[in-house]
């Protein structure tokens, strides 16, 4: 007897023991949850947009002249010096070739020429010679004067042809100079263009300085060649006076208030302060990677850090404008992954004593991080993030250990 009732009791307790264990076995065991804390802290809702650093004054150098440009031995990046530097070199052109009948009526002007000059010689020596008669006549007429032989009348028409003998004899000279420089210049035209290129280095150049101190962005003209006036040649700016162009959303930039701070990052560096300086008045069009047609806004911002933090930085790199566009003090804030919709609210998973409780909240302002809390939960509380389909109004949930 006493062993059947120890056999029974050993039964007993093994079933109990197996009952036990499929208790527990089978019982809901606690989801492993991601927990983030409600605190007051300082919010900043901001905008991120890719920029693009540019030199606040760029200086296009041009050609004053018409005129043959000399290779340039300037490259970008190299520095310049205001009024001393040459960046540009102007020679005069070579003339153009003559083809066979304008070749031809040149050379039949150039005996014309030649010819105007012969005779315009002939014509000097005759006027020296009425001249020098003029002059004997006037001599003698002075002598027979002063003898009273000679009335005044005849005195006064030597003095007056000789007069006009000397004026006739200055004005054939003029025209005999005259027609040898329009022989001279017929000569030019008739010039071989490899002649004046050997001697165009006796020719006076014109040397374009840079009117900045700075650095070479661009040789627009890198090649000899022939211009016309205007012709933009080379491009120079100071790089260390930059500003920043991010091109946002009209939708952002309505929120953008003049002065406002901003962080430049993305650029290989440690991030940089900014602040906005100017917003354009006129947005335009851009159409987006993905097709969309968008209206964008420039928004002008200037570097306030230190220049030796962002020395490397040069004229069109890219950078990332973070720019703010509102800051709070003391708010009550919660991770903005553990809000989700509810109907037309917003709803968060408390934990309270291990179990997930819903909780309806009322919220404000928010970025990425972090959303402002107006109603629903108290600083310091636990809520769950990144909540799933595993979870409900009293899940029992475990924060996952990280490893």
């Amino acid at each position: 007897m006493g062993q059947w009732v120890r056999k029974s009791l050993l039964a007993g307790l093994l079933g109990f023991a197996v009952l036990a264990f499929a208790v527990w076995f089978l019982r809901p065991q606690p989801v492993l949850v991601d927990f983030g804390q409600v605190h007051i802290g300082t919010l900043k809702i901001t905008v991120e947009e890719e920029a693009r650093t540019r030199a606040r004054d760029i200086y296009t150098v041009s050609a004053p002249v018409a005129g043959r440009v000399v290779r340039n031995p300037r490259i970008a990046g190299d520095p310049v010096t205001m009024n001393e530097t040459t960046v540009a070199i102007l020679r005069p052109t070579m003339p153009a070739f003559l083809d066979e009948r304008s070749r031809s009526e040149l050379h039949a002007s150039l005996t014309a020429a030649e010819a105007a000059i012969r005779l315009t010689q002939h014509e000097v020596r005759r006027l020296e010679a009425e001249r020098e008669l003029a002059g004997n006549k006037l001599t003698r007429a002075h002598a027979l004067a002063d003898r009273g032989i000679l009335p005044i009348e005849k005195l006064e028409e030597a003095d007056r042809a000789a007069e006009v003998s000397k004026h006739a004899l200055a004005a054939a000279r003029a025209e005999l100079e005259v027609q040898r420089n329009r022989h001279a210049a017929i000569q030019a035209q008739l010039a071989d263009p490899r002649d004046f290129d050997q001697k165009s280095n006796e020719f006076q150049e014109l040397r374009l300085t840079s009117p900045v101190s700075g650095e070479v962005l661009r040789v627009l003209q890198q090649s000899e060649a022939v211009v016309a006036a205007g012709t933009p040649l080379i491009e120079v700016a100071d790089t260390s006076d930059l500003e920043i162009r991010a091109d946002l959303l009209s939708t952002d930039a309505v929120q953008v208030e003049i002065g406002a701070s901003a962080r430049i990052i993305g650029w290989g560096g440690p991030p940089l302060g900014a602040r906005v300086t100017r917003l354009d008045s006129a947005g335009f069009e851009k159409v987006s990677a993905l097709g969309i047609e968008e209206l964008r806004v420039p928004v002008i911002l200037e570097l306030t850090s230190p220049e030796q933090q962002w020395r490397r930085l040069k004229h069109n790199f890219r950078v990332t404008a973070e720019i703010t566009l509102k800051r709070m003090e003391n708010a009550l804030l919660a991770p903005s992954a553990a809000l989700f919709r509810s109907g037309d609210g917003w709803t968060v998973f408390v934990s309270e004593q291990g179990r997930a409780r819903l909780r309806n909240v009322d919220i404000g302002l928010g970025n990425e991080a972090f959303t402002e809390v107006i109603l629903g939960l108290d600083d310091g509380e636990r809520v769950v993030l990144y909540p799933d389909e595993r979870i409900a109004d009293g899940t029992r949930v475990r924060e996952r250990v990280q490893r």
